[in-house]
């Protein structure tokens, strides 16, 4: 069997893009290891077809993080065998790349977002030139990209000047049914509807605290929040100024079949990024998806990409601002509008009916096999 290397900087147990893309290499032949890192806060892997490796760092967070993580992985690559190593984000792609060259391995690079463009790096202009040097010159040698969406696709390409195949970050369609969890268990009032909002970086600029001040102009209404980033201590801090206790529930960080749980009943599912920088004008996050294949409408900030999606197949609407008042007129609309909120629920079907990685991971195929 081929033998492939996985590398991801996270903790692997959140990360569903790159367990999907591990899948489908297992159910090709591949011999899969997908390595990433153990954090002190990492949840317990479920049971995987594939192998795993968690590396624990001495640094969490930060330059010396970032720094061991490279020396570390380097260090994997160099010492386990592999016919073919997958990079996912600029983050890993530096000893990837100078593994494939000592190894002379086939290289596949995975980029899920416009890494150099996150707010994270706006303002640490050193740090992004590091980053971006790495990119110009690793990524015009790369023959096998790929990326969540076309967008991200043709900034890439008119860039660099390499063709980048879409992959989009979408559900599996046949997938083992999850009896749901009633909702006296999680303690959901029958008369109440319920709103959520997930993902793994509910950070700066995702529109949670606009979502949180909005609930002051929603009655009868509770909003999840499920996941984890840099923005809960703020949005717990609202919470308590505005008295919202009984409105906004926060359920932190859980496993994704119990993600689905939360997710299935929920009457309407947010997604709220801001344009405030080209990474996240252009994003395609996975709760989008998420949300469509629990049978969920979506209210969208006005994104192109995710508009596109609610638009053609009429899942849910979309906000013109982030105003919380606004926000909340929106919400209100919906959740009042039984026979609407119906028939997006029933076009949901529809969509996850196209829009899964049985259909998506034919791209991957077409590219792994030529390997095989």
């Amino acid at each position: 069997m081929k033998k492939v290397i996985v590398s991801v900087i996270n903790d692997l147990s959140t990360d569903q893009r790159v367990h999907r893309t591990c899948v489908t290499l297992y159910k090709l032949g591949y011999d899969v290891i997908l390595v990433g890192r153990k954090q002190r806060a990492s949840l317990p892997l479920t049971t995987r077809d594939y192998s795993t490796r968690r590396m624990f760092l001495l640094f969490e967070k930060g330059p010396f993080f970032y720094a061991e993580y490279q020396i570390r992985l380097f260090l994997f690559l160099l010492f386990h065998k592999s016919d073919i190593l997958i990079s996912n984000d600029l983050d890993t792609l530096l000893p990837n790349y100078l593994i494939s060259i000592i190894k002379q391995s086939n290289l596949v690079y995975d980029t899920h977002e416009l890494f150099c463009e996150v707010p994270e790096l706006q303002l640490r202009t050193f740090k992004r030139k590091i980053w971006k040097r790495i990119e110009r010159w690793i990524f015009p040698k790369l023959k096998h990209v790929f990326t969540v969406n076309d967008s991200i696709a043709k900034i890439y390409t008119n860039e660099y000047g390499i063709p980048v195949k879409v992959v989009r970050n979408v559900p599996f369609c046949n997938q083992p049914k999850i009896e749901p969890f009633h909702r006296h268990y999680l303690d959901f009032p029958k008369s109440k509807k319920v709103i959520v909002l997930q993902g793994a970086g509910i950070n700066i600029d995702r529109g949670a605290e606009e979502a949180v001040e909005a609930m002051q102009y929603v009655s009868d209404t509770i909003l999840l929040i499920i996941g984890s980033g840099d923005v809960i201590g703020k949005l717990k801090q609202i919470v308590t100024a505005l008295h919202l206790m009984d409105r906004v529930r926060f359920i932190g960080k859980v496993p994704l079949e119990k993600l689905k749980q939360y997710t299935y009943h929920a009457d309407l599912g947010l997604t709220l990024d801001k344009d405030t920088n080209i990474n996240y004008r252009y994003s395609l996050p996975n709760k989008l998806f998420d949300y469509i294949h629990a049978g969920v409408p979506v209210l969208s900030s006005n994104l192109v990409e995710i508009k596109n999606i609610i638009m053609q197949y009429q899942i849910g609407d979309c906000i013109e601002n982030h105003d919380p008042k606004h926000i909340a007129d929106k919400i209100n609309t919906i959740l009042k509008d039984a026979e609407t909120l119906q028939m997006w629920k029933k076009n949901t079907k529809i969509a996850a009916a196209e829009l899964n990685w049985e259909n998506e991971e034919q791209q991957l195929i077409a590219v792994y096999k030529q390997f095989l």
